[in-house]
């Protein structure tokens, strides 16, 4: 058996970590083989509702889990952790203009970088889930100089894992027969979701889905806006966000990240080179491959008219995002 690492979840009292922690515990994100010490960190208020967490987590029986923290401290929180899911984040309440829920967040992911930045290993892989994710993770990382950027990601493979379903119903085939489907710039509703590049394997042999499809209306059109509306359309019918596939799609992240992407490429938020004319130093989602724990952007992927529409779109909003984060900064 390997040493066990010390991994956080913050919002550790919520609905997302409630179905995250069992996917972490039962070795469905760093392998059958990987103990892990988990971290809990939640508000003060919440440490009764965490104590009954921790209680389940023990009544579970995990051979790969090695103790929990629960802990409303984040130093105590980051402290040697290898991998970071930052999951709490303040939710959008009605009524609240954008602005204070970017001024909510922003102080949270500043003590949250700062608490990295002093006692979390130096090579932590760091993915921010809580929203607006791509922004916060640009402000985490900002208070964080001593942790390289490229270690400050943000979620993005929701958006892909609703995309890749949508194909594969549309096709009738199985989900895992569809890939490559890419996830561009923000998770928001200006977000791209292009399957453009996406392969379907169809009565075991590939075929790009644009081709399968047919109907290119529809990959611009419906297609598109399903993708950027299904968190909304989740809330419509439950009364609640997306936590359940929220916290799969965070397991397939990290897992991709620690154990390699193999034959697929996936997407990610991360800190933007100014690859396919993206602006650069904000948090962008790209297609990237990633081997040895490290991500690369794919290259040389044709970006028609539409598309270069879409990602001039969701940057713009980005960067504005950053600025009114920064502007937060300054207060």
């Amino acid at each position: 058996m390997a040493a066990p690492i010390k991994v956080v979840v913050t919002g550790a009292a919520g609905q997302i970590a409630y179905s995250l922690l069992y996917q972490i515990a039962s070795g469905a994100v760093f392998g059958p083989d990987q103990p892990v010490y988990l971290h809990l960190l939640d508000i003060a208020p919440m440490m009764g509702v965490l104590e009954g967490v921790v209680m389940e987590l023990a009544d579970c029986a995990l051979p790969l889990l090695t103790g929990v923290l629960p802990t409303a401290n984040p130093e105590e929180a980051f402290k040697d952790v290898a991998a970071a899911f930052l999951v709490g984040a303040m939710p959008r309440r009605e009524g609240m203009e954008r602005k204070d829920l970017l001024s909510a967040n922003v102080r949270i992911f500043k003590e949250q970088g700062q608490a990295l930045d002093k006692v979390a290993k130096k090579d932590v892989k760091v993915l921010v889930v809580g929203n607006p994710a791509n922004t916060n993770a640009l402000i985490c990382s900002k208070y964080a100089p001593s942790i390289p950027k490229e270690n400050f990601t943000a979620m993005t493979r929701l958006d892909q894992n609703r995309a890749q379903s949508q194909l594969a119903a549309k096709l009738g085939i199985p989900v895992q027969d569809v890939k490559n489907v890419t996830i561009w710039g923000n998770h928001s509703s200006t977000q791209f979701p292009d399957a453009s590049n996406a392969i379907a394997k169809i009565n075991g042999v590939e075929k790009p889905v644009p081709a399968a499809i047919n109907d290119d209306e529809y990959l611009k059109t419906t297609f598109v806006t399903t993708v950027q509306k299904r968190g909304a359309a989740v809330i419509a019918a439950r009364k609640m966000s997306s936590a359940l596939s929220a916290a799969k799609a965070a397991s397939d992240h990290m897992r991709d990240w620690f154990l390699g992407t193999g034959d697929r490429w996936v997407s990610m938020g991360v800190v933007s080179d100014g690859s396919y004319g993206t602006p650069r130093d904000i948090v962008f989602s790209f297609p990237v491959t990633i081997n040895n724990g490290k991500w690369k952007i794919v290259e040389g992927l044709t970006i028609s008219d539409f598309a270069r529409q879409m990602l001039d779109n969701t940057g713009k909003e980005l960067v504005e995002e950053k600025q009114d984060a920064l502007d937060v900064c300054k207060d």
